[in-house]
């Protein structure tokens, strides 16, 4: 499938006029270039020009603005309105830029695909930056520099003794994402009911493809290494039945969880790189006559698809050696520096301004449920020791760590999905480590102190975290721990987007973490919320209702009622009563979905969030009513 002969990316020391000129004309078969900001909501903008024109106006695309774009195009709520919409594209010059190919449109002349060159771009509205990529630039950006600045006022750091801050030339911002997703065969649904059992029997993680899957997967490994993401893995994931193979050899009933790993990279250039990822995946699945999906809770009782997203934080030194500061000079005696302990904090403390960022949907809250190695806890594990390095996968931050690989340390977010901002997202973790590690530093504690506070009991006061929290635990915490301990020990997870967004406002200190430099500005928040609520109002009313209801309308009597039958009889009338609940007005009281209606008619998300969530459950139970009633039949 990869063809060696094609142009699939152009590194940032190509991107020079003479340059791009000859490998342009060097590949007629690439007919076109994209201008490609990302708004609040992780959309990419898509604009086609003709290569012909890019190459004879090159230097003004290249240093002026590129493009212009109509802002009711893209997600900037509050920001672009319509009378005043227009939207600027510059380039960046920094990253890699991709050669988007069609695999179902051959040039003539050449005979191979026709690609569109697509160049990642920043979106300016009013002389300011307003786009996803430019808040994560930036942000690390201010990062870097409020941290070189500490370095200076403080030479000496717990843990980075063995190293001399003077000598750091830059700071290098590593991070990397997982990618998770299903694939299945077009207009076929595996029952849920064999895919929990497959999945509770553990008989799908780490087995081998096969059919159209593998070649698929396999594909995509090799157009990876072709775009130069490095790949590192493709495997099965926990969820999924095995496949069928029809008489003509082709693989049926296809409904399988799969993950692809790639190398790190740093930055901006991370975000990009899954971006692309996704886009591949899609392709090369869909030309193998797969569906793919990157819903994060696509099947109900199954497990959900996630992104974990690892970061950590590296300097080069003048002499071109690369440290890692998260790790300590003693790995066999503290598991973090203090660099490492103020990211970790500084993640957890300001976690419930993150998680608006992270979880923006009804399918991404799905996922976050007790059980499937989902995290609900804003809680970290260390390990037992520093000596024994150790998972614990039921956490929402983890610390990665490898005693023979000191470059290694990381914390891994284990909350982020494939459709996650990922820009938006690192942004954040980052702004908000860098509160947590300015704490840690200016408090002149040393390695154990600092571990003390992380590892500090709820009720315990501390001087950086919450007094009535517990921020680290090495047990299970689904397992050893009831509902209410962990809503009382870890904070009450958000259930609903409203809940989520409401964070902003119910904790104004911890915003203020995020908005430190300006980069993350309030009023792109504002936008990130508003939009996010738009879509979690119109999924609810013009999907989800409408879905259930169609449901609903389908449950239908399958027994004799004339024929006396006790349990059937008693099961049918629970869900009638239920059906109605759920989907029937009377001239006395309305039903759910009315007054999900009518909540959002008058602005009242609180009550209309308080509601989604009896519908929801209400249908839960009607839904398993109905299954043991339809099992009771047997005729």
């Amino acid at each position: 499938m990869m063809n060696r002969e094609m142009l699939y990316y152009i590194t940032p020391e190509q991107q020079k006029p003479e340059v791009l000129k000859s490998l342009l004309e060097a590949h007629p078969e690439i007919k076109f270039v994209s201008f490609m900001g990302v708004d609040f909501a992780g959309n990419d903008t898509d604009e086609k020009v003709p290569i012909s024109l890019f190459i004879e106006d090159m230097p003004d695309f290249l240093e002026g603005m590129a493009a212009q774009t109509d802002g009711s195009s893209v997600v900037l709520t509050g920001i672009a309105t319509l009378n005043n919409a227009r939207v600027d594209m510059k380039v960046d010059k920094n990253v890699n830029w991709y050669v988007d190919y069609n695999y179902e449109h051959f040039d003539a002349a050449t005979g191979k695909m026709v690609g569109t060159l697509r160049i990642p771009c920043f979106l300016i509205h009013n002389e300011i930056f307003v786009d996803s990529r430019s808040i994560l630039q930036n942000s690390l950006d201010y990062v870097e520099a409020q941290l070189l600045e500490l370095f200076k006022k403080h030479p000496q750091i717990a843990g980075l003794e063995h190293i001399d801050l003077s000598q750091i030339e830059k700071l290098v911002f590593t991070c990397a994402t997982e990618l998770e997703f299903w694939v299945k065969s077009p207009r076929e649904d595996a029952p849920i009911d064999a895919l929990s059992s497959s999945q509770m029997m553990q008989e799908q993680y780490w087995q081998r493809t096969r059919g159209n899957v593998r070649t698929a997967l396999e594909q995509t490994i090799e157009m990876m290494e072709a775009y130069g993401l490095e790949p590192e893995m493709g495997h099965k994931e926990c969820g999924g039945v095995r496949g069928q193979i029809d008489g003509a050899g082709h693989m049926t009933h296809v409904m399988e969880q799969l993950e692809v790993d790639w190398k790190f990279s740093v930055g901006l250039q991370t975000a990009d790189n899954e971006l692309l990822a996704r886009i591949i995946v899609k392709e090369v699945f869909r030309m193998n006559g797969l569906e793919v999906s990157f819903q994060a809770k696509p099947i109900p009782g199954v497990a959900g698809s996630g992104e974990h997203t690892h970061v950590g934080i590296a300097a080069k030194m003048k002499n071109g050696k690369i440290v890692n500061l998260f790790t300590p000079g003693d790995m066999t005696e503290d598991f973090l520096s203090a660099i490492g302990y103020g990211s970790m904090m500084g993640l957890l403390k300001n976690y419930e301004v993150i998680n608006p960022f992270i979880s923006a949907t009804i399918d991404s809250l799905n996922r976050l449920k007790p059980g499937f190695e989902a995290p609900v806890c804003i809680v970290t594990s260390l390990g037992i020791s520093p000596q024994v390095p150790s998972r614990n996968r039921t956490i929402l931050a983890g610390l990665i760590r490898d005693i023979s690989s000191p470059l290694a340390t990381r914390i891994e977010m284990r909350s982020p999905n494939p459709y996650t901002n990922t820009y938006i997202a690192i942004a954040a973790f980052y702004l908000a480590m860098w509160d947590g590690i300015k704490a840690c530093v200016e408090s002149g504690k040393n390695l154990k102190e600092l571990e003390a506070e992380l590892s500090k009991k709820a009720g315990e006061e501390g001087f950086y975290l919450e007094t009535d929290r517990q921020y680290r635990s090495e047990e299970d915490v689904f397992e050893d721990f009831t509902e209410a301990e962990r809503s009382h020990l870890f904070g009450k997870p958000p259930a609903t987007v409203w809940e989520n967004m409401c964070g902003f406002t119910k904790y104004p200190e911890k915003k203020a973490a995020l908005t430190n430099g300006n980069i993350l500005r309030a009023e792109f928040i504002d936008s990130f919320a508003k939009g996010a609520l738009i879509r979690w109002q119109t999924e609810l009313l013009n999907r989800m209702i409408p879905e259930f209801h169609a449901e609903i309308a389908a449950m239908k009597c399958l027994h004799d009622t004339g024929f006396y039958n006790k349990c059937d009889d008693e099961l049918w009338e629970k869900i009638a009563a239920l059906r109605v609940t759920l989907a029937k007005d009377s001239t006395e009281t309305p039903c759910i979905f009315t007054m999900i209606r009518e909540a959002f008619a008058r602005n009242d998300f609180d009550s209309a969030s308080k509601l989604k969530l009896e519908m929801v459950k209400t249908m839960e139970v009607l839904r398993s009513s109905y299954h043991d009633y339809k099992q009771n039949i047997i005729d």
